[in-house]
């Protein structure tokens, strides 16, 4: 492998295996990392190809691979890859039963879910939630979080985290600084919070404060009229540096939310230069089109100073420790009641 200085982005690909197109872009545009959908799965011995031609195409073995499984609706490798997982939400209601029972089933589903990626040849799983749930708002966070309490999200954001590493995949904590209260999905339009700052600062802060040490966190594509009226949290300079870095005190590596979301506006690769402008770290763009991921790999620049730093601390994060996975899965399946599916690789 050569060696490259990776530009601050992480991209997508159309489907299952890479073009000639793709690969002579990955190999020109050297994005730090790569992001899985559903489109671009198979089966495990087509993944792992893929997996290869990516990383070959940039130059890094190392290069990050990330995927969204986080459980429930939101998990891109079904079988044959992985089996299903219940949502965060179910693990907070096992925990507000019993909580030594709850924290346990939210370290053994990432153990495991890390099980599963790491196998592949996945390093990065955007995990865990740390938004909270709040009643009346849109459903987009709804089952996803782990709950409306604080201290609920905090104990099982931790355990995910903390199983995750131990299975060899880092956590990226998301969306900085909360998404809960949002009334749209930041998919199709952009959701308007008007809560104070102060309400915001003692709730939906509140898991990210004192979940900062992560490696990684997401921002949301949410305007918070309090904290800046004019621009989403992923392109306000006031609301990384003041807030996420200053407040919140969040120094591992920022990601973007997805770029080509419904919720900005804009050509994409100016809004991959304003998010990198506001401080992120790291623009994502996942939906593989190829004159989008071009126009983004143009804004954005190398991935150097601070940035680069926090990116390699990510990288290190994680270490793989063996364990004894038919006895971990037969423990989740007593624990969490998980479904047949769940209980069995």
């Amino acid at each position: 492998m050569r060696q490259v200085s990776p530009r601050a982005f992480i991209t997508g690909c159309q489907g299952p295996e890479l073009t000639g197109e793709e690969r002579r872009f990955l190999a020109e545009a050297e994005p730090w990392g790569l992001i899985l959908f559903a489109r671009n799965l198979v089966d495990p011995p087509q993944l792992r190809r893929l997996i290869a031609e990516f990383r070959a195409a940039v130059g890094r073995a190392d290069a990050p691979v990330l995927v969204d499984q986080e459980g429930g609706r939101v998990q891109r490798l079904r079988r044959p890859f992985a089996p299903d997982y219940p949502p965060a939400g179910l693990i907070g209601a096992l925990y507000e039963a019993d909580r030594d029972r709850g924290e346990r089933a939210a370290w053994l589903a990432m153990r495991l879910i890390a099980e599963d990626l790491h196998a592949l040849g996945i390093t990065v799983n955007c995990v865990p939630m740390l938004d909270l749930r709040f009643a009346g708002a849109h459903d987009i966070v709804g089952d996803r979080a782990y709950g409306a309490a604080v201290d609920t999200v905090v104990a099982l954001a931790r355990a995910a985290a903390t199983g995750l590493a131990a299975g060899g995949v880092a956590p990226v904590a998301k969306h900085l600084p909360g998404h809960g209260r949002a009334q749209a999905d930041s998919h199709e339009e952009l959701p308007v919070v008007a809560a104070s700052h102060g309400t915001l600062s003692a709730s939906d802060f509140q898991p990210f404060r004192r979940l900062a040490d992560l490696p990684m966190a997401m921002t949301a594509h949410v305007l918070y009229t309090a904290l800046d009226g004019a621009r989403p949290a992923t392109l306000s300079a006031a609301i990384v540096n003041d807030i996420m870095r200053g407040e919140i005190g969040f120094d591992g590596l920022l990601m973007s939310d997805d770029l080509s979301m419904g919720a900005l506006a804009g050509p994409v690769g100016a809004r991959a230069g304003e998010a990198i402008a506001a401080g992120c770290d790291i623009a994502l763009h996942c939906n593989g089109e190829m004159a989008e991921m071009a126009a983004v790999a143009a804004a954005v620049p190398p991935l150097n100073g601070r940035s680069a730093e926090r990116a390699a601390a990510a990288q290190r994060w994680a270490r793989y420790e063996p364990a004894d996975i038919d006895s971990l899965r037969r423990e989740f399946a007593a624990l969490a009641g998980a479904t047949d599916g769940a209980a069995r690789p």
